[in-house]
């Protein structure tokens, strides 16, 4: 009896020490120079081994039950965008929600600089009161591991084109083709805030953001980066009677390079799984004291004007180009 007993405790704390030793390396992190930047990195992960340009063959045998189709039709190039990349970036398998509500036009106004302000403008819905989408994204695999992140983006008109309010808005709609101009993009990873903020000209910062799921809701919970208490929580329903009808949609944003000089932006989405709601009832957002909170406010959020549940999407992020170039690449 006593034998049994040894050997059972023998065999349960090897079992442990190897479960203990595999999420070791699983957890294990090398720096990497990254435009100046020491930045750690999975060990072992897609970054890692290929920056940003692995080969479809190795993504179909980590990851068999993704769809690769649509990425074998877009070829990559080597780009300098602070650093040496490949454009586009890939996400494989990913899922998000998105919020569109109404904010005070004045206040997204001063919230653009005078320059970008004179190429695009903020969508007027109605008198007094713009437009925001509030995204939140799990990025579960893709060609710089995984990570989460939160966008907060005024939706704009296309550059050199005018801006007819409301219409335009319900133009972009239906082109599946929309324009905005981002003010918030924090994330949960050095990696993701590097080579957004070098190569991207994003606004990033590393904060926690926490996905948590029920069986009818996705949450995203939100941490302040100055006191690392959780500062919001948003919230979405999963919705019924998705569509599964592969579906394509271009985001693109207009900013300025580190130089000052105006650029543009996009990515391209293939939909997957997704569905969308105009009931109030289908989002929650639960503001805090931090300083995201406190900007979110300064907008004065009003209606909630649509909600996307996409719990299946793919994406191709293009590097930025000069904005003059803009027509000659999309």
């Amino acid at each position: 009896m006593k034998i049994a007993v040894a050997v059972t405790g023998l065999i349960l704390s090897t079992a442990a020490t190897v479960s203990w030793a595999d999420n070791a390396v699983e957890n294990t992190q090398v720096l990497m120079n990254i435009a100046g930047h020491d930045v750690p990195v999975k060990a072992g992960g897609l970054y890692d081994r290929f920056r940003s340009n692995p080969p479809l063959s190795v993504i179909a045998s980590e990851a068999p039950d993704v769809d690769l189709s649509w990425f074998k039709g877009i070829k990559k190039e080597k780009v300098a965008i602070g650093f040496e990349s490949y454009s586009p970036n890939f996400y494989y398998k990913n899922r998000k929600i998105t919020a569109v509500f109404t904010a005070d036009l004045e206040r997204l106004k001063e919230l653009m600089p005078e320059d970008i302000r004179k190429q695009v403008q903020p969508l007027q819905v109605w008198p007094g009161r713009g437009a925001v989408a509030l995204t939140a994204y799990a990025y579960d695999y893709c060609d710089n591991d995984s990570y989460n992140e939160i966008s907060l983006a005024i939706v704009t008109n296309q550059p050199g084109t005018s801006s007819f309010g409301p219409f335009t808005l319900l133009g972009q709609s239906l082109s599946k083709d929309f324009w905005g101009y981002v003010l918030k993009l924090p994330v949960n990873t050095e990696l993701a805030r590097v080579r957004g903020v070098v190569g991207y000209n994003l606004p990033k910062w590393l904060t926690g953001i926490e996905l948590k799921e029920t069986e009818s809701s996705i949450s995203f919970e939100v941490t302040d980066s100055e006191t690392g208490k959780l500062d919001f929580v948003f919230e979405g329903k999963k919705l019924g009677d998705l569509s599964h009808k592969a579906d394509l949609v271009t985001n693109s944003f207009t900013n300025k390079d580190l130089g000052g000089k105006l650029t543009y932006g996009y990515a391209v989405s293939r939909q997957l799984s997704y569905a969308s709601s105009t009931s109030a009832d289908a989002v929650g957002l639960k503001l805090g004291d931090g300083s995201f909170s406190r900007y979110i406010k300064s907008l004065k959020l009003g209606k909630m004007m649509k909600y996307e549940y996409v719990p299946e999407f793919q994406s191709a992020l293009y590097a930025p180009k000069p904005l003059a170039a803009l027509g000659a690449e999309k």
